[in-house]
């Protein structure tokens, strides 16, 4: 990958986390799991019928299986894949040194997608590592007071994105350079034996020049 990740056996492994339809070919997800042999993508599986049991077990399989030490790239309903998984698996929970969380939709008061309504109620359980949520000023799948709430169950540092959308191809993002950006300050905050910088995951410390909020 260009803009500063290689292929590194020091460097984690790089889980990609897609929501429905399991993110198209011009995707920022798709882009960085082409271009980055660090990154690899969780094959949830029903993609067009997502079953949060089934994608939380997929998924902490993925994890139990990697060979290094993995950092979760989710996007949209992948979101609440993490936090479902670190609710019913986290055996492999001490793998996972960091989460770069973009997007979650609103999944319990009038989701624009009926096929998010099984992964209500939202998950009020914080995530045991760093963790990073963006959001968006007028993503029409979650309210940027929704995603605010989400970050502060999930114990994870905020980031204002902006009007972008749902952060998407859509939202023509292309292969979003602040996402790599917020990937790679995740990836050195520390390493895998590292105490997190705060309780329940929050990275204050590391984006002072990243423009985060709570």
């Amino acid at each position: 990958m260009t803009n500063g990740l290689r292929e590194n056996r020091d460097q984690p492994q790089v889980l990609i986390v897609p929501g429905l339809g399991g993110s198209g070919p011009h995707h920022w997800q798709t882009i960085w799991e082409n271009q980055n042999p660090d990154c690899s993508r969780v094959d949830l599986g029903m993609w067009d019928n997502p079953q949060p049991a089934i994608w939380a077990d997929r998924l902490g399989a993925a994890i139990s299986t990697a060979t290094r030490p993995v950092v979760l790239v989710a996007h949209s309903l992948g979101c609440h894949a993490v936090a479902w998984w670190n609710a019913l698996e986290r055996p492999a929970a001490d793998k996972v040194f960091g989460a770069l969380l973009v997007a979650p939709p609103e999944v319990e008061e009038a989701p624009i997608d009926s096929r998010l309504s099984p992964f209500a109620p939202i998950i009020r359980k914080r995530l045991p590592f760093p963790s990073i949520l963006v959001a968006s000023r007028n993503d029409p799948w979650a309210s940027y007071g929704r995603a605010k709430r989400m970050a502060r169950a999930w114990g994870s540092r905020l980031i204002d994105a902006g009007p972008l959308g749902h952060i998407n191809s859509e939202a023509g993002v292309r292969d979003w350079p602040y996402g790599r950006f917020l990937l790679r300050r995740l990836i050195s905050a520390g390493t895998p034996d590292a105490t997190p910088l705060l309780a329940g995951g929050a990275v204050d410390t590391l984006l002072r020049a990243g423009g985060g909020t709570r």
